[in-house]
């Protein structure tokens, strides 16, 4: 992996898409994962405006410490770099509270933290004439759609969704982003605790990029799988088919000619 190729190949996209979109910078949202860090180096090193958000919900003390501390180094490091923190806990509560008569489920409520964070990248992106950049990898975006449809995923450009989360890492270590950050465990922050990516999939990024690289190429060695390696496939199949409607635009009923 050239790693040096692979920055100033990104960051030339990144200033290419303000110049077609003829915007004026970036708004990137940071959780203190390996994932929003290494997106705010990249859109940072296009020398254009870049506003760095922290938009703590309830969030765990390490993950919102991880955050500040990612923020502090971007913006000693480069001149272009603003921030801001937006305390969304009180909207959440109260998104919250009037959703409570409809008995929504906890994965309903986490999803709607993720829109809430959407809202808010995109009200200062409005504001400022700036394009949201989004976080996500190859494996979540294409592999297993790990994200919230219009929540993280409503984004405007997507930089490192070619990338690998092993790539990821190995950037993040060119780029040096803080080691605390590089070694922190995955997790996406949504449920107020520190449960993992893990925890919640059910698999390893590795065993993920594994059954990514599997699941796309035509192979007849099903039957040499080991247990483990088809529970992952499994885990990544039913993934990779039930998240195809986020990838998609909204299906447009079309009304035949002479109906009108």
């Amino acid at each position: 992996m050239n790693n040096k190729n692979i920055r100033d190949h990104i960051v030339e996209w990144l200033k290419s898409k303000l110049e077609e979109s003829r915007t004026r910078g970036f708004v990137v949202g940071v959780s203190g994962g390996i994932d929003s860090a290494v997106t705010s180096a990249l859109a940072s090193l296009t020398k254009k405006p870049v506003i760095v958000l922290n938009m703590p919900i309830n969030q765990e003390a390490e993950q919102y410490t991880r955050s500040n501390e990612h923020i502090d180094w971007l913006t000693t490091q480069y001149n272009n770099v603003s921030s801001q923190v937006i305390d969304l806990s009180t909207v959440y509560s109260a998104a919250s509270s009037a959703l409570a008569c409809c008995h929504v489920s906890n994965l309903a409520l986490a999803n709607t933290a993720s829109r809430l964070r959407m809202m808010s990248l995109y009200a200062i992106a409005n504001t400022h004439d700036y394009l949201v950049v989004g976080t996500g990898n190859k494996v979540e975006d294409y592999g297993i759609g790990f994200f919230t449809k219009y929540g993280d995923g409503g984004v405007d450009i997507s930089p490192i969704a070619d990338l690998l989360k092993s790539e990821v890492y190995t950037l993040a270590k060119f780029l040096g982003v803080p080691q605390s950050i590089q070694e922190a465990v995955p997790t996406d922050g949504l449920w107020g605790d520190n449960r993992s990516d893990e925890d919640q999939i059910g698999a390893t990024y590795e065993e993920l990029e594994w059954a990514l690289k599997y699941y796309d190429k035509v192979d007849d060695d099903k039957d040499q799988l080991t247990f483990r390696q088809q529970e992952v496939l499994d885990i990544y199949k039913k993934r990779h088919i039930g998240s195809r409607h986020k990838l998609i635009l909204p299906p447009v009923c079309l009304i035949p000619e002479g109906f009108k």
